[in-house]
């Protein structure tokens, strides 16, 4: 399956295919200098696998976790790229979860003022959602991706086998990302956690996911509108999971708790619990509110005494609302 993000020069293709790792030389340039950034938990047989496809492979093993998206890190691999001599014709690779792709792509937008960057999604987090778009960024004081750019892949490569590694949790813990896009954009895509073998029907649901982005990302790169919608359950869920230093939930579990408090529809609310206990998502967890504010004041989509928050009024259709934070601060129960 090949899917285009049509972003004029920033454009750039979607490769979906299982096994598609064992022969990636065939659809990315690997005959130059690849810095290939994983994490300790991403298998070693990924990575010798692209590695003895490239001409010239430099590999960094990252920590797993939030702990490697801070600026020590990114100086850290820009040291290695200068020290390896890498120039503006070679590239990094990102092979991992979102974590990975965040800092790669920060590193790759920043070295000599942008070299090529490929994504190579290993999560379903990062399958369904983050890979694409362009948001690349580490964390400063456990706010989460305070620091960062908009900058494109060259080229996503999505291999669905790669999953076959994932912990159940984490597996789902990426599923939040699909269900959240059907909820603001698509009905149908909504519909298969509700109704289908969601391990069954995963390559439509990661088909689906990647063309409501697409079609986002398309008609607002650099997220001056339409794109915040994108954000939903993300306000109150980054805030969450700041406030537990990015370590006692994941980030697709944050994001479901966080769109609970956007969902103005209580029937459709209804629908989203069940789908969560299908799923064996905690809906809520115990937190001081008044912490919760601070950390939404910090939030990039905060501007003045307000942000921007996305609501859905109905299935497939989100609302952008800007929001007092006074009145975030009543609905969290400060």
């Amino acid at each position: 399956m090949k899917l285009h993000v049509d972003l004029k020069e920033n454009g750039y293709d979607i490769l979906v295919e299982h096994g598609i790792l064992a022969h990636i030389q065939e659809v990315v340039d690997l005959k130059r200098k690849v810095m290939i950034i994983t994490d300790e938990n991403v298998p070693k047989a990924y990575t010798d696998t692209i590695a003895k496809q490239c001409k010239e492979a430099y590999i960094e093993v990252l920590p797993a976790g939030e702990a490697s998206k801070q600026l020590s890190t990114f100086q850290a691999l820009c040291e290695k790229l200068l020290n390896n001599h890498f120039s503006r014709k070679d590239c990094v690779l990102a092979l991992g979860g979102g974590v990975i792709g965040d800092v790669s792509g920060f590193v790759a937008s920043a070295y000599m003022r942008g070299i090529d960057f490929i994504q190579v999604p290993t999560t379903t987090l990062s399958q369904i959602d983050s890979s694409i778009g362009g948001k690349v960024a580490v964390n400063l004081n456990e706010v989460k991706n305070i620091i960062g750019a908009f900058y494109q892949p060259c080229k996503v490569i999505i291999d669905p086998d790669t999953l076959q590694s994932l912990p159940k949790r984490h597996y789902i813990n990426g599923l939040i990302e699909a269900l959240k896009a059907g909820l603001i954009y698509d009905a149908s895509l909504f519909e298969l956690f509700e109704s289908e073998d969601i391990q069954a029907v995963y390559d439509t649901i990661l088909y689906k996911a990647l063309c409501v982005k697409k079609a986002v990302v398309e008609k607002d790169e650099k997220e001056q509108n339409l794109r915040k919608i994108l954000n939903f359950g993300h306000t109150i869920g980054h805030a969450i999971e700041s406030y537990y230093h990015l370590e006692e939930y994941l980030h697709g579990e944050c994001v479901a708790m966080g769109m609970l408090y956007f969902i103005d529809d209580p029937s459709l609310k209804q629908r989203v619990l069940r789908v969560y206990e299908r799923l064996g998502i905690q809906k809520e967890t115990s937190f001081d509110p008044t912490s919760i504010y601070h950390l939404l004041c910090n939030d990039k989509k905060a501007s003045g005494n307000s942000v921007t928050c996305v609501h859905v009024k109905e299935l497939g259709k989100a609302e952008l609302i800007e929001t007092p934070l006074e009145l975030l601060k009543t609905k969290l129960g400060g």
